[in-house]
């Protein structure tokens, strides 16, 4: 065999495996593409048996468990014989050892250490050029989260937009998107990304107000009362960028709506950045005045949505990898499945199973996990792909059969959609068994089918609406 031969030959795994990778990313949604498959290589293949190596032992359960079949059919298709996968945990080192890097865990710890000292060399008057704000600089203000940082966050679909954007205003403050207005329900990580960007623009330099709108409604009061307004102002209103959570609060306060109002322009004037968050869009904020819910949607706003099982388990795996004994995957998926809307329920239940299994001195299993479980809310049973059917048609007012069929008529087509999305995202089917539930249709039709809904639900609040009440319909049983 000549050279150039030889070294095709010892490639072709390698190109085989790109090419599936790119199959792949066309058949599953890109949460779970980017969580489990995206950093998968192929490390050994014997003769039709490909090695994968993957990070964890976590994402080698996963893959084998619950993708293997997929990846398998994907990959022989393009080799055009039937092949095997084993998948394997490939040796890294840690993160902090390689390049120079640190991991987030050791950086939240440093920049906790470090901040006495930098807040002691400021306030000597050794810091030059801008001066690095700390929460003493607004009275009421809370001390940033060193956890809170943009390493530290899970991306998933339900919050990429809002992750990638908070990026861009702390690389390009107060000129990538000018007013941001990050909304969405409690608990999905609208502080964690406010106080992300604080950390950043602090880390740079700048001087950075991070607030809660009662802290700066608190603030107001007390200069009212001490008559000095002048320094409540010249603080709010001559920083580099003021983050204010929770904005919504200030809508019924009018003495406050006036002086955020003035302290709005003042800074939007000198652009400097200004982050808002709120648990609704500023068009569904009652009582608060035009003036200001024009600026607010004079930038950008972008929502965050509730994250999906990968994203859940993501999470999850992140807070087991800082534990000081092991959490099967199992126990993570337990988790997950039974915590679905709130990042924050869903890291109290993940510290509640760990906390009693160390309390209890026995090893973290599944059992105990439901037994904890069970004590904070109720079971919930999983919805069937014969549930979803079912609700889809009574919401819609279709029958099944229509559903089944061939029919194009926009009434038939949206709730096709719909169902294709809820089969989806609650029960994790892939493309093809979606596609034989409906009509035995292409798993590229099923595949539009899901990103169409994906898409309104981005930018359609009268659909995000409706998703919600059909999910309600479904786990109430109705």
């Amino acid at each position: 065999m000549s050279g150039i031969a030889q070294m095709t030959s010892s490639f072709a795994p390698a190109v085989h495996w790109q090419a599936a990778l790119g199959e792949l990313k066309l058949q599953m949604p890109r949460a779970t593409f980017d969580t489990w498959v995206k950093d998968t290589t192929v490390v050994g293949c014997n003769q039709d048996e490909y090695t994968i190596g993957v990070p964890n032992a976590f994402a080698k359960d996963w893959l084998e468990n619950r993708l293997g079949a997929t990846m398998r059919r994907t990959l022989a298709a393009i080799v055009g014989r039937r092949v095997d996968l084993r998948f394997v945990v490939r040796n890294r080192e840690p993160l902090e050892q390689r390049s120079g890097a640190e991991s987030p865990l050791l950086r939240a710890e440093r920049v906790r250490e470090e901040s006495p000292r930098q807040e002691s060399a400021h306030s000597n008057g050794n810091g030059s050029g801008s001066r690095l704000t700390t929460m003493s600089d607004a009275v009421s203000s809370p001390p940033l989260n060193p956890r809170h940082t943009f390493e530290a966050f899970i991306v998933g679909s339900g919050n990429r937009l809002a992750h990638a954007v908070s990026q861009s205003v702390a690389e390009k403050p107060g000129e990538a998107y000018n007013p941001l207005f990050l909304y969405g329900d409690v608990g999905l990580g609208k502080t964690h990304l406010l106080q992300a960007i604080a950390h950043d623009l602090q880390r740079r330099g700048l001087r950075v107000i991070y607030v809660s709108s009662e802290a700066f409604t608190n603030d107001l009061i007390g200069s009212l009362r001490t008559q000095s307004t002048e320094a409540f102002r010249e603080r709010y209103r001559t920083c580099d960028a003021l983050l204010i959570d929770d904005i919504q609060f200030i809508a019924d306060k009018e003495r406050t709506q006036e002086e955020f109002f003035h302290t709005f322009n003042a800074l939007y004037a000198a652009n400097r950045q200004l982050v808002l968050s709120s648990d609704r869009p500023p068009r569904s904020i009652s009582l608060l005045e035009d003036r200001l819910r024009s600026r607010f949607e004079g930038g950008l706003t972008a929502d965050i949505k509730a994250p999906d099982l990968e994203t859940r388990v993501a999470i999850l795996q992140a807070r087991a990898n800082s534990q000081p004994m092991p959490v099967p995957a199992d126990v993570l998926m337990l988790i997950a499945h039974r915590v679905q809307t709130n990042i924050r329920e869903l890291e109290g239940a993940f510290t509640r199973v760990v906390a009693q299994a160390q309390l209890l001195h026995r090893p973290i299993t599944t059992d105990l996990a439901e037994r904890i479980l069970s004590e904070l809310a109720p079971a919930r049973a999983k919805p069937t792909s014969e549930s979803i059917l079912t609700c889809v048609c009574a919401y819609y007012q279709v029958e099944r059969s229509a559903l089944l069929s061939t029919s194009r008529a926009r009434s038939i087509v949206w709730p096709r959609h719909v169902a294709m999305y809820l089969l989806r995202s609650e029960l994790d089917l892939s493309l093809p068994q979606i596609g034989r539930l409906l009509g035995d249709r292409d798993h590229t039709t099923v595949m539009h089918g899901v990103e169409k809904v994906t898409q309104h639900l981005a930018e359609d609040e009268t659909i995000r609406k409706q998703l919600v009440e059909v999910r309600e319909q479904l786990l109430s049983g109705k």
